[in-house]
């Protein structure tokens, strides 16, 4: 189905339209919602209120950049609103002045999904959050600040502070 086509529909309140985007996809945000929220029942709920966002404020889509990412932002958001609604983030860390490191975080070996997961889950909610925004979502950490209603400074900290915890967490997998 042409994207257009499917926005269209969308707009039209289409309920197979709503049907066949919802199947399509439902998984790939749910991952994304996963890796924001621990607990399963938060990440389906953040899921299925994206999805209603999206289909009631499909209007609002203006065709700049890609259909799948206006999606994945709703969600973003979603969790985030939860993030706060269910636990109020805290950023451990965030009065030390952390040195401007160089970036040589890598995985060197392959572990699954589910592995990433379990590892991302162990972390405090505040690495978490600014690690999947920077790392996975691609935000700048301006943008990050905005969202998430912090310094610069603290969006850098988390993050580095959260690579240092990865690799210790990673340490059990020999990576």
């Amino acid at each position: 189905m042409q994207t257009e086509e499917l926005i269209q529909q969308l707009r039209e309140q289409d309920r197979a339209a709503q049907k066949w985007l919802y199947e399509r996809y439902a998984p790939l945000m749910f991952s994304v919602c996963k890796r924001y929220l621990k607990r399963r029942e938060d990440a389906e709920e953040a899921l299925i209120s994206g999805f209603y966002k999206v289909f009631s404020q499909v209007e609002g889509y203006t065709g700049a950049g890609n259909f799948e990412g206006w999606i994945r932002r709703i969600m973003v958001n979603e969790c985030l609103m939860m993030l706060r609604k269910v636990q109020p983030l805290v950023f451990p860390g965030d009065e030390q002045d952390v040195a401007e490191q160089a970036d040589t975080f890598s995985i060197e070996a392959e572990i699954s999904a589910r592995e990433i997961l379990e590892v991302l889950d162990q972390l405090p909610p505040g690495y978490r959050t600014v690690f999947n925004l920077y790392v996975l979502e691609g935000f700048k950490h301006i943008e990050i600040a905005e969202m998430l209603g912090i310094s610069i400074n603290t969006s850098k900290s988390q993050l580095i502070l959260a690579k240092e915890k990865l690799k210790n967490l990673l340490k059990k997998y020999e990576l």
